[in-house]
């Protein structure tokens, strides 16, 4: 798979996305990468440690979080995309749910399209990543955790996003789906997922796994937000066993590491 300008071998490797939240109400860094100068010198500390793409998001996505309007939001976001691109050869992901939103951001040279909503909540996204056709990740989620059979319904709802992906012009290379940890599952619901990561594989698509500091952690560790990066490293670890191709972090450094050794292990 190509990204901006770089061939990604998902076959033999699980790469790593940093995640750069320029909000002022992130669950786990709110407003502390809020300035475009903290921000470029935090991208620059994931790159060297090991950073494969930046993750760039302009609203919280937590439970509870206050929604911004979509201007907000561009206002927010285009300036840090524009000086990503200068600055560093590393692809930027923008984290939207919004087809305006994601416009510009493709618009002013975003590489990847991460829609926590699989292109199902607003019905515009889906015709904006038909028309770039650049890679999208498609995550799923719900407004419910009420499930006939957990994972059937997992896959199927993912089935439903590619399949709309498909039909506006998004190429099927260019298509990576989530599981959606944290999102529309209960924290049982969301340890089955993780269990049976494995079962994704029969989509066909590159899986990203994204459970960076997360309540599920929080809740099994009892931790709070800024510790829970050795329950982040056992998930990380667990995707690449059972065939992630990316995993979604804030603590890039530790998870790379892991996820080196793990390869080692799995390829001896």
């Amino acid at each position: 798979m190509k990204i901006g300008n770089k061939e990604f071998d998902l076959k033999n490797h699980v790469y790593v996305m940093g995640i750069l939240n320029v909000t002022p109400d992130s669950f786990s860094d709110g407003g502390r990468w809020n300035s475009l100068d903290a921000a470029l010198i935090h991208t620059e500390e994931m790159i060297a440690d090991g950073a494969d793409i930046i993750d760039l998001g302009g609203e919280s996505t937590r439970p509870g979080h206050i929604q911004i309007t979509e201007q907000e939001e561009i206002d927010r976001v285009i300036p840090y995309i524009e000086a990503l691109k200068t600055r560093f050869d590393v692809p930027v992901s923008i984290d939207t749910y919004k087809g305006t939103v994601a416009e510009a951001a493709l618009a002013a040279g975003a590489d990847l399209l991460n829609d926590i909503w699989g292109l199902k909540y607003d019905n515009k996204i889906a015709e904006v990543a038909g028309k770039y056709n650049r890679p999208c990740c498609l995550m799923h989620n719900r407004n419910t955790t009420e499930y006939n059979d957990l994972m059937e319904d997992v896959l199927n709802d993912l089935r439903e996003s590619a399949g709309i992906a498909l039909a506006h012009g998004v190429s099927e290379d260019n298509i990576i789906l989530d599981p959606g940890i944290g999102f529309g599952k209960t924290y049982v619901q969301n340890l089955e997922v993780m269990n049976r990561l494995e079962r994704l594989q029969e989509l066909g698509y590159p899986v990203l796994l994204g459970t960076s500091r997360k309540s599920m952690i929080g809740l099994t560790l009892d931790l709070p937000a800024d510790q829970r990066v050795e329950g982040t490293v056992a998930t990380s670890v667990i995707g690449v066993m059972k065939g992630c191709a990316f995993v979604r972090v804030h603590d890039v450094k530790e998870n790379v590491r892991a996820i080196r050794m793990t390869e080692a292990i799995l390829h001896a």
